[in-house]
């Protein structure tokens, strides 16, 4: 996978704190954040997640001119495709079932991160109807521009035995 890189701006800051909810000064007004421990407007705890719009093949980025998953009159936005082992059939049994970030230090205005994705572990579980349950995790590291490690992103996706 090509580096990708994702640069932490002002404005996608304050409009990703207001998308949920969080009217917290730090994440727009420069002077309010100047005199805060950490003395600039940082991201919410979430906002590494955004990266995925900067990520060309993402598979929940809108494409101008295809479908996309949630686009359309099909469950997905996606038409069903004939046979078991496509790309639609396994998101049809998968499910997104955690995900969680663990900080070294706040994102900041005017970092630019470069996101590093990497595979987590794998691991099965029987469901009470005894089907097998794999969980698998993905993993990204984000580092900024001076090489610094400032975030890792785990997510953990599940897929359905049957």
């Amino acid at each position: 996978m090509a580096e990708e890189r994702f640069p932490v701006e002002a404005s996608h800051v304050m409009m990703f704190a207001r998308s949920v909810g969080d009217a917290n000064p730090i994440y727009y007004d420069p002077d309010y954040a100047a005199g805060t421990e950490v003395g600039a407007i940082i991201a919410p705890p979430t906002f590494a997640q955004a990266s995925a719009q900067f990520t060309e093949n993402y598979p929940l980025r809108p494409k101008i001119g295809e479908p996309w998953f949630g686009s359309g009159r099909e469950p997905t936005g996606l038409k069903p495709k004939t046979g078991g082992d496509d790309a639609n059939s396994d998101r049809a049994k998968g499910l997104h079932a955690e995900q969680h970030f663990e900080y070294r230090r706040p994102v900041k205005v005017g970092d630019v991160l470069i996101l590093k994705p990497r595979p987590g572990r794998t691991w099965e579980k029987q469901n009470r109807s005894g089907h097998t349950l794999t969980f698998s995790e993905h993993i990204v590291e984000y580092f900024d521009q001076s090489g610094e490690l400032v975030v890792t992103a785990i997510s953990v996706g599940v897929q359905t035995g049957g």
